[in-house]
């Protein structure tokens, strides 16, 4: 509303709305003003009410904001809630970390878990989980402030709600932050474990199958990785999964060259490169990662390996993928160590 339309709207003076936006913060209404903004609040709707109080919330100069205050969430429409999941799932597919962080903080930071209903539960558990996702993309696998803390939080509430398929995603999720640091035995028999897990669909099983292989091939086991890798690779062309397919040829051509076969490794990797979908940064940044290891284990192809990985690098990094960033330099230092 414009200073004219508000003032008519609550009845006061238009000076004292234009006092009240030149003073900001500073403004203390009298009683009788103050109690015709409490009741214009108190005529909204429930949206708007909730709008108000995060807007309120994010005000450093503001009185906290009391949870008990807030609107109930049942009162009013989870559309919107779940609209954000989905926008904030999608911002997380392009790397669009902020957006999708802030989507997904707006809701965690609203309502007390204790105060939701089961519907309500289930979108903060969804909301927990995508940001696990969102903080393991970054790098963050480990801590209070980690991917794996909220999978767990996450896995917790759909283990209330009694949603088993849920918590078994949840558990391959734990089981990739647990590789991701670096635990590959813990990792390897997790995946295990879940590879035949019913609760999981189909394809889900696959991909613990897959990184089965991906945890044994980090700890020097190829041979036996790549069975399992194309056992995998197999499941996934019966389900038509080109995605999941693209990336079991690419985890494939780095076992083959952990194994010394430079050979197959090259084809493999050109068939995922081919064949990728999507084409996120983060992909990109894994595929052209994978292809510059394989391409500085040869002599013939080293300084076209060194190339690939220093555009890798300017991928990854205004986009914040420190986990990938880590394992870049982790190849060029293994590299150099091998040369010495």
């Amino acid at each position: 509303m414009s200073v004219r339309t508000f003032a008519d709207h609550l009845g006061v003076a238009v000076r004292t709305i234009s006092k009240w936006e030149h003073l900001g913060a500073a403004t203390v209404p009298r009683p009788d003003t103050q109690a015709i903004l409490d009741t214009a609040l108190a005529r909204c709707d429930p949206a708007t009410q909730l709008r108000f109080e995060i807007l309120l919330a994010e005000d450093p100069t503001s009185t906290p904001v009391n949870p008990a205050t807030l609107p109930d969430p049942r009162s009013w429409d989870y559309e919107s809630w779940t609209e954000d999941i989905e926008r904030s799932a999608t911002a997380l597919s392009g790397q669009n970390f902020t957006f999708a962080a802030s989507l997904l903080e707006r809701w965690l930071t609203c309502y007390p878990p204790h105060n939701l209903d089961d519907k309500g539960l289930y979108l903060f558990a969804r909301t927990t989980a995508l940001r696990g996702d969102l903080l393991r993309d970054q790098g963050a696998v480990v801590g209070p402030l980690s991917a794996g803390h909220c999978y767990v939080r996450a896995r917790s509430v759909f283990e209330q709600l009694d949603l088993s398929r849920r918590v078994a995603q949840l558990d391959l999720a734990l089981a990739v932050v647990t590789e991701m640091a670096g635990h590959l035995d813990a990792a390897a028999h997790r995946y295990e474990a879940l590879a035949a897990d019913p609760r999981l669909s189909r394809r889900d099983q696959a991909r613990a199958l897959l990184w089965i292989g991906t945890a044994l091939s980090k700890n020097g086991e190829h041979a036996y990785a790549t069975k399992v890798m194309t056992a995998a690779t197999r499941v996934f062309e019966d389900l038509t999964e080109p995605e999941d397919w693209s990336i079991a040829h690419q985890k494939l051509a780095l076992a083959h060259r952990g194994a010394g076969d430079l050979g197959t490794a090259l084809h493999l990797i050109g068939i995922a490169r081919d064949t990728a979908t999507g084409q996120s940064p983060l992909q990109r940044v894994r595929l052209d990662t994978a292809y510059g290891h394989i391409l500085l284990t040869d002599p013939a192809t080293e300084q076209a390996g060194h190339a690939i990985l220093v555009a890798a690098t300017q991928l990854a990094a205004p986009y914040g993928m420190s986990h990938q960033l880590r394992s870049i330099e982790g190849i060029r230092r293994r590299h150099t160590l091998t040369r010495r």
